[in-house]
């Protein structure tokens, strides 16, 4: 290499503190509602991805991008991996593991609380199969005792030896600042994807429609399908700079659309303010949310409906 060449590499791949950059993707894999949404806001020290405590509502891959020191971390949260019954769970799996696959690193997150039950057991069976540094997080660690702790990162090691083990608390963020520290210096040198200040690679009408899905499963948590889908119609940017937003929640029957309406229109209500609170805090400027309730039957057979996502449609 010429040095006329490499100090076009060495300006490339600069930060704006001058530093030499690294830069790569990190997923997240594990059971649903072993908190990987939770902890990847915590990463990136923002809201990222809908939390709820409804298990599978992360359905596509999201990225939460963090910067630490000359590194950005690209944080893939993926789809809870279980046991695929319908259509749409086979697409989230097969969406979970196309994202560690493509990942320069592989965290397995582990509810400390439930230690290796089932489904964190067939996960690790399959990790023998990722090529890429593989990381352990035991979650949850401030509501177990320590000893157990230590016991249950020993026995997972012994069967998938892991570069490094984690015990952070996501909720609570212990833990969190020194994993990041780690994780930013196992990324490969090379040039940001993604300007300083970003924070997910998802566009605003698409986390609002999140937003307002994890409202929805808040407010209706056992009386609502998970396969219910929120979809942003409209983002209209007004001349005051405020923006009006219409969505329309799609359910697969009449009944379901009543539980969302509510009522005398409450649920729906109380629904809207929420996300609409939330929504104006991440586009920073004022929200005027319309939303819409709609009958769609079969919406989960629907090809069209898993682009929307960002999933693949399964086939058979």
């Amino acid at each position: 290499m010429s040095d006329e060449n490499a100090g076009e590499n060495a300006a490339e791949n600069a930060s704006p503190a001058g530093g030499a950059t690294r830069c790569g993707f990190v997923a997240l894999i594990g059971a649903p509602n072993a908190g990987k949404s939770t902890l990847v806001n915590a990463l990136v020290g923002t809201k990222v991805s809908i939390v709820s405590r409804k298990v599978q509502t992360t359905r596509a891959l999201v990225r939460g991008i963090a910067l630490e020191g000359e590194s950005q971390i690209i944080f893939v949260d993926t789809p809870g991996i279980f046991r695929p019954k319908r259509r749409l769970d086979r697409a989230m799996v097969t969406s979970a593991w196309g994202g560690a696959g493509d990942a320069d690193v592989v965290c397995l997150l582990i509810d400390a609380r439930k230690g290796l039950d089932e489904e964190s057991e067939a996960i690790l069976g399959k990790l023998a199969d990722i090529r890429q540094p593989k990381v352990l997080i035991l979650n949850k660690v401030d509501v177990v005792q320590k000893e157990k702790l230590l016991q249950l990162a020993a026995d997972i090691n012994a069967r998938q030896p892991f570069a490094e083990t984690f015990m952070v608390s996501a909720l609570s963020g212990s833990g969190v600042a020194g994993m990041r520290a780690k994780l930013a210096t196992m990324m490969p040198p090379g040039p940001w994807l993604y300007p300083e200040d970003q924070v997910s690679d998802a566009p605003l009408r698409m986390l609002a429609a999140e937003i307002t899905r994890e409202k929805l499963f808040e407010r209706l948590h056992d009386e609502l399908p998970y396969s219910s889908t929120v979809e942003t119609e409209q983002w209209q940017q007004m001349k005051d700079g405020s923006v009006r937003i219409e969505q329309t929640i799609y359910v697969e029957r009449e009944s379901q659309r009543k539980i969302v309406l509510g009522k005398g229109g409450q649920a729906i209500k109380t629904i809207g303010s929420l996300a609409r609170a939330e929504i104006a805090e991440v586009a920073e400027t004022k929200v005027h949310l319309f939303l819409f309730v709609k009958v769609r039957e079969n919406w989960s057979d629907d090809p069209a409906r898993y682009r929307e996502m960002g999933l693949e449609f399964p086939k058979g």
